[in-house]
């Protein structure tokens, strides 16, 4: 399963029930729809500049532009407010539980746009707005597989139906490290940084052996054998051993997985009769640790192999 849900919007009315606001206005029309994370403060917009307004983004009005409507006659300030309403927003949120201008509900009635208002201040505001809609509207993928926290490793363990991912999490859970998802994994984008996986509602905390059937994992193993979410740092391929193949022996060369345009270190691990998986996808997390704490062990290994060898030719 490689399955795309990439969300692209979320409605006006899924932000004021998680956010509780208080709702100023109640448009015919409430239908409205938030496509981006990024917020605008419309202080040049209310003195008058519309050029390269990005009105396709929440408005937030703090206390800075509250304070230079103050400066305005009634008439001007509903210019203003006409003009600002008169684009298709999604809405506006006055933070600091500050005073609504009679303009502004009139222009909000005429054109029928949806006024919000909050208690915090206005930084306040923002990150907590921005840190929402970053979540909701984070570009999304659903794969096949397992994915483990292991050693602080977020761990997606990939490979065909049939070839022991879960098997190998019930070792590692044994062994002590945590579960985050089973068979189905989300996977969604976060910001430009990181990638960030967890369980799909319906089968968090559980997990399918064949042969066994469904496992609830929190029950069997405790609180401690789970994890809601994790980034995810390195991936494990688990793949049948095929004696054509030539595998990476020294590791000098990293390889990556792409995913949601974002590149993830990957190892292949080919499958056999006695290898044993868990210990080996620990040896993995554990060397992709050292990496990234600026030790390659391959690389180290390279540089006393050319040392050595510059060594004899002098001799």
């Amino acid at each position: 399963m490689n399955k795309e849900n990439q969300m692209k919007s979320i409605s006006v009315k899924k932000m004021i029930e998680y956010f509780k606001f208080e709702e100023v206005n109640f448009p015919e029309n409430e239908k409205k729809y938030i496509t981006t994370s990024e917020l605008n403060r419309p202080g040049i917009q209310l003195a008058g500049f519309f050029n390269y307004f990005a009105f396709e983004r929440i408005q937030v009005i703090g206390k800075v532009e509250h304070f230079y409507l103050d400066t305005l006659y009634p008439d001007i300030r509903q210019q203003r407010f006409n003009k600002l309403f008169s684009y298709d927003i999604p809405c506006v949120i006055v933070s600091r539980n500050l005073d609504i201008y009679d303009e502004m509900l009139m222009a909000a009635e005429k054109y029928q746009i949806k006024i919000l208002r909050s208690e915090h201040n206005t930084t306040h505001l923002i990150s907590m707005l921005v840190g929402y809609l970053e979540d909701k509207l984070a570009p999304s993928l659903t794969l096949h597989g397992v994915l483990m926290d292991i050693y602080g490793v977020g761990v997606l363990i990939t490979g065909k139906s049939g070839i022991g991912k879960s098997e190998t999490a019930v070792e590692l859970i044994k062994r002590g490290h945590l579960l985050v998802a089973d068979d189905s994994v989300e996977i969604k984008r976060i910001g430009h940084e990181s990638l960030s996986g967890t369980a799909p509602e319906l089968i968090k905390h559980m997990m399918e052996v064949r042969g066994i059937g469904l496992m609830d994992i929190k029950s069997l193993f405790g609180v401690g054998a789970i994890k809601e979410s994790t980034q995810i740092n390195l991936v494990i391929h688990l793949e049948e051993w095929d004696a054509q193949t030539s595998y990476d022996r020294l590791g000098l060369d990293d390889n990556y997985r792409e995913i949601l345009g974002m590149k993830v270190n990957e190892v292949v691990i080919p499958i056999k009769p006695a290898r044993n998986v868990a210990l080996l996808i620990e040896i993995a997390a554990r060397n992709f640790r050292q990496k990234e704490m600026g030790y390659h062990a391959a690389k180290e290994f390279d540089k006393r192999l050319m040392s050595s060898l510059s060594i004899q030719e002098e001799d």
